[in-house]
């Protein structure tokens, strides 16, 4: 039995399913989850000390490759003085003032502790600025696991097969329509059979947790205006897309102005740590000013905000990271897409490629994908050093620490799992 095995039996006795976070195990591709030692640039290293080649990056944030020494340096730095204080801090303000520098429509944010509560505050804030109630949503899209957006959700309650979650009651489900992403006539639709109680859209403005779904020319210009006829907001869950597509996230990359967005991990550098933000006539809603609570005593974490301050930092004066990594992912779709039947969708640093000879462009066909070829696949990646998402609707990561030589190594992999008579 390998540490990783003997490890996971052990999680299973004291952990639900042996694990803290349900896309960490390996349910829909078999065998035990890895336990990570430790991580260094482009590369993990598990209990059993097997290296292999990351493209998880920590589900997003590490865009700048595992152990960044600068980062290391500034959160040893930081933790020197003390951990947390439950008060105010020069670094959070700092971070805030870098934040909206950064994303021109934002002019003020509150810290979270994670994406999900970032994406729950929005929402509540929405409907206090608003006065309305319901909100729209799409399928396939996860936005945290807070009741009211637990409806077709995507990420690990797709790969489940449970889209829905026990628990969530009727009552905190009842306000969320669901619309089809990219489709804007499902959108206006919801209007029309809702007029005056949509308080907001919340989107992610690339479907990451289906797979990886770029907006169709239009989409989201499209939102922007729907959502302004209607009165209500526009949020971008950009937890994914944030720092990573563009410095300016989303927002940035596309040309679209949300009215709120909200982030996660990668304003901490791979830390625990969210914010949420827009103009300031909406966040001033938010107490102690306005009407609207929300509040948290690890939200501003001084470690936290050292290493998100770093990171963020290092992006700012090298946006050439964004090309390089944009680059390195278009080279690595291209030899997924000239070796296999795969359906490979890129964007950024961000790809996917679905098990599937169809288009994906929404949740439906995401769903179509061969989940038992893609478990396959990933165990065969596996075994030759190479760790993707062990499921099918996730995305591949690229940061600033791959380089040429990993992508050529991956394609050759993926050449070993298609032989060329099988790609004809």
């Amino acid at each position: 039995m390998t540490k990783s095995e003997a490890l996971f039996e052990r999680a299973k006795k004291v952990m639900p399913g042996g694990v803290n976070s349900p896309v960490r195990a390996f349910a829909a591709v078999g065998g035990a989850p890895r336990f990570i030692r430790s991580a260094k640039g482009a590369y993990i290293t598990d209990e059993d000390g097997n290296i292999y080649l990351d493209y998880v990056g920590s589900w997003g944030p590490m865009i700048l490759g595992h152990g960044n020494e600068a980062i290391l340096d500034a959160v040893c730095r930081t933790a020197a003085n003390g951990l947390s204080f439950g008060a105010a801090t020069a670094l959070e303000v700092e971070m805030a003032e870098l934040i909206v520098s950064l994303v021109k429509p934002l002019e003020m944010v509150r810290m979270t502790s994670s994406g999900t509560e970032a994406v729950m505050s929005a929402i509540r804030l929405a409907r206090g600025y608003t006065g309305r109630g319901k909100i729209v949503k799409f399928s396939g899209c996860y936005h945290g696991h807070s009741d009211c957006l637990l409806v077709k959700a995507g990420s690990g309650a797709l790969t489940g097969g449970n889209p829905d979650s026990a628990g969530v009651t009727e009552g905190a489900a009842k306000d969320t329509l669901l619309a089809e992403y990219n489709d804007l006539d499902s959108v206006a639709r919801l209007f029309e059979k809702n007029k005056g109680d949509i308080a907001a859209v919340i989107v992610e403005p690339v479907g990451a947790n289906m797979g990886v779904v770029p907006p169709k020319e239009g989409f989201l210009p499209g939102l922007r205006r729907l959502c302004d006829t209607n009165g209500a907001l526009l949020i971008f869950d950009e937890v994914i897309t944030g720092f990573r597509l563009a410095l300016g996230g989303a927002m940035e990359y596309f040309g679209v102005d949300a009215d709120l967005a909200t982030y996660g991990k990668i304003i901490g550098g791979g830390m625990p740590v969210g914010a949420y933000g827009g103009r300031r006539e909406i966040m001033e809603c938010v107490a102690p000013v306005g009407a609207v609570y929300q509040a948290g005593t690890l939200s501003g974490n001084p470690v936290a905000m050292a290493a998100g301050l770093c990171a963020l930092t290092q992006l700012k004066e090298n946006p050439c990271v964004y090309a390089n990594t944009a680059a390195l992912a278009g080279r690595l779709a291209d030899g997924i897409r000239m070796n296999t039947g795969c359906t490979v969708n890129q964007i950024g640093s961000l790809l996917c490629a679905f098990f599937t000879t169809g288009e994906v462009t929404d949740y439906e066909g995401a769903k179509k994908s061969d989940v038992k070829k893609y478990a396959d696949y990933f165990n065969h990646m596996l075994r030759n050093g190479i760790y993707i998402a062990p499921s099918q609707f996730e995305a591949m990561f690229l940061s600033a620490a791959h380089t040429q030589e990993d992508i050529d190594h991956t394609i050759e992999a993926v050449k070993a799992f298609y032989p060329k008579e099988e790609t004809k």
